[in-house]
């Protein structure tokens, strides 16, 4: 097993009624927590880098240790560009390796989503690299774990879905079923309706942005009913903060050095991953 292309990754998902973990990760400890979570479960993952996390490292920089660790893995692992709305920016995401990307241009009119899009694919077709697109705007600042009150009410159409697919060929859809990035300020409510009619006529897989702060009911309710990857940031920052804490407060005479304090962050972000990867049901499922 190693990087292998997402498309292919989340076709058998959909096949198995599963969904695969997608994992932002910026840095070291959040790579390998990720990457011993799908070993650890026999799972396919994701790791995805954000454009946000450029204020810290550069995706040059960062993408060959994530392309090293999928190359090294026990498990099948795609390396994906989240939340790109610049043409030039998924350029260098290809260039250094990455094996799919998105393209959101979801707050933009429907025909300059699919113009967008279109050209997205042109660049990445060619190249045997997955695009995933975004139809219905799922609100909230990406990169971050302090979100919006409100649940999204901009559902994705389905009608409007179709459309897209055929007019642009992207390989995975995010779709807008009530979810918000970031932590909740109230209980979401999906719109697990639409989510059928979408999965029954949409022809290519579907993805769930905003995970992070669902309940497991939700969890399973959506990957039921058609969602084939789940995008989580917040819980594992949450996880890793916690960690943080937790063991930066050693009595005297045990005090933590810094190496073991990363590899305890390392383990955090594990754990809370494979309880995400359990709920998804892609245990066991390489």
């Amino acid at each position: 097993m190693s990087l292998v292309n997402m498309k292919e990754m989340l076709e058998h998902a959909r096949k198995g009624r599963y969904a695969v973990g997608h994992f932002n990760v910026f840095n070291i400890e959040m790579l390998r927590g990720a990457v011993m979570a799908g070993e650890k479960q026999d799972s396919p993952i994701i790791l995805a880098f954000a454009e946000v996390f450029e204020k810290l490292v550069k995706i040059e920089e960062f993408a060959p240790a994530m392309i090293a660790a999928a190359k090294v893995a026990h498990v099948p692992v795609a390396v994906h560009l989240d939340h790109s709305k610049s043409f030039d920016y998924i350029k260098r995401a290809v260039n250094a390796g990455f094996t799919s990307v998105m393209i959101d241009a979801s707050d933009q009119a429907f025909g300059e989503n699919v113009r967008r899009t279109k050209e997205v694919v042109g660049l990445c077709a060619p190249k045997n690299v997955t695009v995933e697109s975004e139809l219905g705007h799922v609100a909230g600042l990406e990169g971050y774990e302090n979100g919006y009150a409100e649940s999204a009410d901009e559902y994705t159409d389905v009608r409007e879905a179709v459309e897209f697919i055929r007019e642009t060929g992207a390989d995975a859809l995010a779709v807008a079923i009530g979810t918000v990035h970031g932590v909740y300020r109230k209980e979401p409510r999906l719109n697990i309706e639409r989510l059928e009619e979408l999965r029954r006529e949409v022809p290519v897989p579907l993805v769930m942005h905003g995970g992070s702060g669902l309940s497991d009911k939700d969890f399973r309710d959506a990957v039921q009913n058609g969602i084939t990857k789940t995008n989580i940031f917040t819980d594992l920052n949450i996880a890793a903060k916690k960690c943080l804490r937790e063991n930066c407060m050693e009595e005297e005479g045990q005090y933590l050095g810094y190496l073991d304090l990363c590899a305890k962050v390392a383990e955090a972000v594990c754990a809370e991953a494979e309880k995400k990867i359990i709920l998804f049901g892609s245990a066991g499922k390489r």
